[in-house]
């Protein structure tokens, strides 16, 4: 697919979002990223109807030797140009389906609070392709009730690491918990296709060191049903502990 053909694709996505839940957005993205190093992640503010970024981290050159003020006045179509050729596709197809998940099953009044997950590969100024784990929450919604302007998150991975493009839709339910909704594993590679939504919420619970009582209350669910989870999530990873389960997360974040 050529690079030219991505504006109008991304637009047919996304057009047309008004009032955010920012706050507690904001404190699960910095939640799960405190297994990461600090250097590998940076924000942007991106606006889906202009196709430009509002707002881009200071991090951002450090993680990917980009320069910030080229990105600020080219927009996503310049960042866009970098994306693997071969993730383009299913890249697109991970953002179309999300959006179609968000509009058919997501009452327009709950959309304020999601969070969406999805990754591709990126040439960084080093001429090498990364792995980039975008993590994109609303602040802004049309009268249609879809995205305008997101809060994105990103997480830069070793080129060496391969992962399957994926895509998850996450609710921030009453306990201020992310409870997945929507789940596809775009490269129809079956390492983590056998876990179930619940168990991707206990996980991510798990790698902020949630005992399982914090986990019942988070997602009004009671401890022994969180036990039985987290034996469930052991046997279809096939490892011992939960320190092993942080361990693959560092190298396989499409996991959460």
């Amino acid at each position: 697919m050529l690079s030219k053909n991505i504006d109008k694709i991304y637009n047919d996505i996304f057009q047309s979002y008004d009032n955010p839940i920012l706050t507690h957005h904001i404190k699960k993205i910095l939640e799960l990223d405190v297994y990461l190093p600090y250097s590998s992640t940076f924000f942007c503010i991106t606006n889906t109807q202009n196709l430009t970024f509002e707002f881009i981290s200071k991090n951002m050159s450090s993680c990917i030797g980009l320069n910030k003020d080229t990105l600020l006045k080219e927009g996503m179509r310049h960042f866009w140009k970098r994306i693997h050729p071969e993730d383009i596709e299913l890249w697109l197809k991970a953002l179309n389906d999300l959006m179609v998940y968000t509009l058919e099953e997501i009452p327009a009044e709950q959309r304020h609070r999601m969070n969406y997950t999805w990754n591709y590969r990126l040439k960084n100024a080093e001429g090498v392709y990364v792995n980039i784990i975008q993590n994109t929450s609303p602040i802004e919604l049309d009268s249609d009730m879809k995205p305008i302007i997101g809060l994105a998150h990103y997480t830069v991975l070793d080129s060496k690491i391969k992962m399957p493009i994926t895509g998850t839709a996450k609710l921030l339910n009453e306990n201020n918990a992310y409870e997945t909704k929507y789940f596809n594993n775009f490269s129809q590679k079956q390492l983590t296709g056998g876990l179930s939504h619940r168990e991707r919420d206990v996980i991510r619970l798990l790698t902020i060191n949630k005992s399982s009582k914090e986990i019942a209350e988070r997602l009004n669910i009671s401890p022994n049903t969180v036990d039985t989870h987290r034996r469930n999530i052991l046997k279809k990873l096939n490892i011992s502990s939960t320190g092993e389960l942080i361990g693959m997360l560092k190298i396989n974040k499409s996991l959460i």
